[in-house]
């Protein structure tokens, strides 16, 4: 018989109670939060499987969503001048639809099922982007088809598992966006849709409560110190590096999905 995710519930946790090898592990996920939120893309996966080693994938999904907010502000407030709206407006109306399904569908879907599945369409559209960037055309996809089934499939595993940086780094990457427009329209897209999230982890999924808020606020020095050499460093990676990091982070994070 399947494992079936269970339905989620509030995460008690104290001080007292969260292990030595726990605070490491959601402090090392606190700062790829941070690196990543400054750009470096496509290691969300990395914060999302230490979170679950630490606390448990369910219960972690949560306590995760605050952590997002904030270090989506810090994005927000440095990279907002290079924002491109259109590129948000058209995919977050499919983003929201995908998270409402999320919400209806994560309470038991089985962990496996989706884990694989995730992992697959992942590395199919990593491939397809590798094949479209060789080609010589260099035209969008302008269909409404592409936006619209990237941002239901984003919304549905970003309410999910917190991970829907995959999809929309193939979004962006599909528009051409220049490396600067692709952190910043990120930025504002995923301040709106994790604020969106939040109360159905409150209300309906019941993952987040005062103790897992406490927990966020001691992890902040840890997404602070990522948000700032994560600056560092993508100033130094110019347009065509920054095409191929994305396309391999996001291809090894589908693989750490299938084994987390």
């Amino acid at each position: 018989m399947p494992f079936v995710r269970p339905t989620p519930k509030v995460l008690i946790l104290t001080t007292m109670e969260i292990s030595l090898t726990s605070w490491i592990l959601a402090s090392a996920a606190a700062f790829v939060i941070g690196l990543s939120k400054a750009g470096i893309k496509g290691i969300a996966v990395i914060n999302v499987t230490f979170m679950a080693l630490a606390f448990g994938a369910k219960e972690s999904t949560g306590l995760v969503v605050p952590l997002l907010v904030l270090a989506d502000i810090f994005a927000v407030i440095y990279y907002n001048r290079h924002t491109q709206w259109k590129y948000v407006f058209k995919v977050l109306p499919w983003m929201v639809i995908g998270i409402f399904i999320g919400v209806y569908v994560g309470k038991d879907l089985p962990e496996s099922l989706f884990k694989t599945g995730m992992a697959i369409i992942i590395l199919i559209t990593v491939f397809m982007m590798y094949w479209w960037d060789r080609k010589k055309n260099k035209a969008v996809p302008k269909h409404i088809a592409f936006s619209s089934s990237i941002g239901v499939i984003a919304g549905i595993t970003t309410m999910v598992g917190n991970l829907a940086g995959a999809f929309t780094n193939i979004y962006f990457l599909a528009m051409r966006l220049p490396k600067n427009h692709f952190i910043g329209t990120a930025a504002w897209l995923f301040l709106i849709i994790n604020i969106i999230k939040l109360p159905f982890h409150f209300f309906v999924w019941e993952t987040i409560s005062e103790e897992t808020i406490l927990l966020n606020i001691k992890l902040l020095p840890g997404i602070l110190l990522g948000f700032l050499l994560g600056i560092k460093i993508i100033k130094f990676i110019n347009e065509a590096f920054f095409r191929k990091m994305i396309l391999v982070l996001t291809a090894l994070g589908a693989v750490l999905i299938m084994f987390q």
